[in-house]
């Protein structure tokens, strides 16, 4: 086992919850060494989950009592922090040794003690909480101070662009401008994109007929992302040794594959899964339809990188249909000419992401310039808050200063400008 899997505010627990739900039950349809990577050698799953207030993790303790959680990972406070990413950050006044922070980092230690070899840290947590977004930032410069040669992937949730609190905006900025300085790699999902796919799927499913105004609930948003991830990090026959024992590289050779420009690290992830025997090249074609092609201005994006993992690849089907699959993922993500290999693929007999015997699905995850889109967004609406002094004192009174926020917009700008630089 080499990762250690932390869970970061209310966001990062409840897809965490999720994706402990895949692999413990999920992974009972594949190889039991499969679920290696995953475990500590006295059986238990290595997660450090933490958040500032207490309901979310009660059912976490569930997972305690069952013997699959560590109780003494579970790191757990008494009060939020009030969506704002400088409480979270740095915490209440005079919080002393005993703080979240400290408790935190205490935990991760031992658990990475526990590791045979331990190579990196994956972070659940959302980009606007004040938890998700200040503490998980806090924990990421932590853990890459204290273990630099560690990978960080983080796996982060933008909030809705309607808008979930007034403080989203700042609180994005800071959290993004913080992964793009200590993570390796950023797996971006989006609220909006979630809950579109979500409805989309439920469209699709023969109950929709008895009730077509049904809503995605926060769950199956979840389920979604959870899915997505399973997809992309559960083992897979390609990274196993001949013995078929897994040693849980995915979340590293994952950075390997879509990322080979540090500058530029924020990942875009879709999803086709289907129960019955469709052709890999109509699974492609429906993870290209969720692919944002054009920016708000109408200037097409680009992917510098894309790596397509196949499950449920039972009789090579995948392998003899190759050729076309990758022509039309190279031609659908406009892939960056400077590439010379811009496409990696992984397959796998089985599939975690919906096990039945003739399933199959699709991931395709790519270092994609549509995040420029967010980061103009976000940019462009924090700094006009900031301009009109909008909300400043909320965040001066934990010690966050207007440098800190000058900064993050530099390093905003910053990203924007060398995504573009990639596609010229």
């Amino acid at each position: 086992m080499s990762a250690v899997w932390l869970h970061v505010g209310q966001c990062g627990n409840q897809i965490g919850q999720e994706w402990w739900r895949i692999i413990t039950e999920g992974a009972g349809h594949s190889c039991e060494a499969d679920r290696y990577p995953f475990l500590s050698r006295d059986g238990k799953l290595g997660a450090v989950c933490v958040d500032s207030e207490p309901k979310v993790l009660r059912k976490a303790q569930k997972l305690v009592k069952h013997g699959c959680f560590r109780e003494s990972n579970l790191i757990v406070g008494q009060e939020g922090r009030g969506s704002n990413w400088a409480y979270g950050y740095y915490g209440p006044p005079n919080e002393g040794e005993r703080g979240l922070l400290q408790r935190t980092m205490e935990s991760f230690r031992k658990e990475t003690e526990r590791r045979d070899c331990y190579s990196g840290t994956v972070l659940f947590h959302s980009l606007s909480g004040g938890t998700g977004a200040g503490l998980g930032a806090r924990l990421c410069e932590e853990i890459r101070e204290a273990y630099p040669v560690g990978h960080i992937l983080s796996v982060s949730v933008a909030p809705h662009q309607a808008g979930e609190s007034p403080l989203q905006h700042y609180n994005t900025l800071l959290c993004l401008a913080a992964l793009q300085r200590s993570a390796d790699g950023v797996l971006l999902f989006h609220n909006d994109e979630a809950l579109s796919r979500v409805l989309s799927l439920q469209s699709r499913s023969p109950s929709s007929l008895s009730s077509p105004q049904a809503q995605a609930s926060l769950s199956s948003m979840n389920s979604h992302i959870a899915s997505c991830l399973a997809g992309l990090l559960y083992p897979v026959h390609n990274l196993t040794t001949p013995s078929r024992i897994s040693l849980g590289l995915e979340p590293w050779e994952l950075l390997r594959s879509v990322s080979p420009v540090p500058a530029t690290k924020f990942l875009h992830t879709t999803q086709a899964h289907t129960r019955s025997t469709v052709l890999w090249d109509s699974l492609a074609a429906s993870t290209l339809q969720m692919l944002p092609r054009h920016s708000p201005s109408g200037n097409p994006h680009y992917s510098s990188a894309v790596l397509a993992v196949a499950r449920g690849d039972q009789c090579n089907s995948f392998l003899s249909s190759l050729d076309p699959v990758l022509r039309r993922l190279r031609h659908g993500h406009r892939c960056a000419a400077w590439n010379p290999f811009p496409i990696d693929y992984w397959t796998d007999p089985q599939d975690v992401v919906s096990p039945s015997p003739s399933s199959r699905s699709l991931t395709v995850c790519s270092n994609h310039s549509s995040v420029t889109d967010l980061l103009q967004r976000v940019g462009e609406r924090a700094h006009d808050m900031f301009q009109a002094r909008a909300y400043l004192h909320w965040y001066h009174r934990y010690g966050c200063e207007d440098q800190d926020f000058l900064q993050a917009f530099d390093t905003l700008r910053t990203v924007t400008e060398e995504y573009r630089a990639g596609e010229e």
